[in-house]
């Protein structure tokens, strides 16, 4: 008895697998058209990523004397940039260091010379060399662009997918007119790929005060600096049935 039901249901199984396969084939012989659609935004960066590093050095540096502090030009930097009107948080350490200073070539006692790296947060490069020229400019190692973003990059991905569908669409409409038919609902949605560009700024010219050393506070002009656009691009594949 249980070897002739269970035969039983091995028949029932092999029996719906036509019904399935019918149904498959079914929906694949429904007329339908897939089709690609691309979109692009370009989007000034309104956040601009600076890194400045910091180090000690000799007032008197033929002697080796008054050493000024790293911790002097912190707070250099830090009142620079609230005198900007940036909020403190804007400025974050990201990194340390520093090197043993010898004082001539008979290698006199080293002295230790402390380094300190910042990434400063702006909206925009005109406020650096205000920042930069109230820092000494011995102390001020280097400093320049380390990223760019935007604060609503989801925001414009979002819209960017949504265009390239949007002409997915389109062209599918027009295609499929073509043809004296037209366009059913959607069957499939594909996001294709992804294309963030986040260029890196080209400075024209250097202007910066801390590596002019010549020039005084109030005579820092505005950087001539010249950004690229971030770019943001998708491709989206949607198919859809033919009427």
């Amino acid at each position: 008895m249980k070897i002739t039901h269970l035969f039983a249901s091995v028949l029932a199984i092999f029996a719906t697998v036509p019904a399935f396969s019918q149904v498959k084939e079914q929906a694949f012989l429904t007329p339908n058209i897939e089709v690609a659609g691309f979109a692009e935004m370009e989007v000034v960066p309104d956040e601009i990523y600076f890194s400045i590093s910091l180090r000690e050095y000799f007032e008197d540096e033929k002697n080796q004397k008054n050493k000024v502090n790293i911790s002097t030009l912190e707070k250099q930097l830090l009142k620079a940039i609230s005198d900007a009107g940036l909020a403190k948080d804007a400025l974050s350490v990201s990194g340390l260091g520093g090197y043993q200073n010898y004082y001539d070539k008979k290698k006199k006692p080293a002295t230790f010379l402390e380094s300190k790296q910042y990434e400063l947060k702006v909206s925009g490069p005109d406020k650096l060399d205000g920042i930069l020229s109230k820092i000494e400019a011995r102390g001020v190692q280097y400093a320049n662009v380390a990223r760019v973003d935007h604060s609503k990059k989801e925001e414009f991905k979002k819209q960017v997918k949504i265009d390239a569908l949007k002409a997915a669409k389109v062209k599918a409409e027009y295609l499929v007119a073509s043809l004296d038919q037209k366009l059913g609902k959607v069957l499939e949605i594909k996001e294709l790929d992804e294309n963030l560009y986040f260029p890196q700024p080209v400075f024209a010219k250097a202007n910066v005060r801390a590596f002019a050393q010549a020039e005084s506070a109030d005579a820092v002009q505005d950087s001539d600096v010249q950004y690229q656009k971030i770019k943001i691009s998708y491709r989206m594949q949607a198919a859809f049935e033919i009427k």
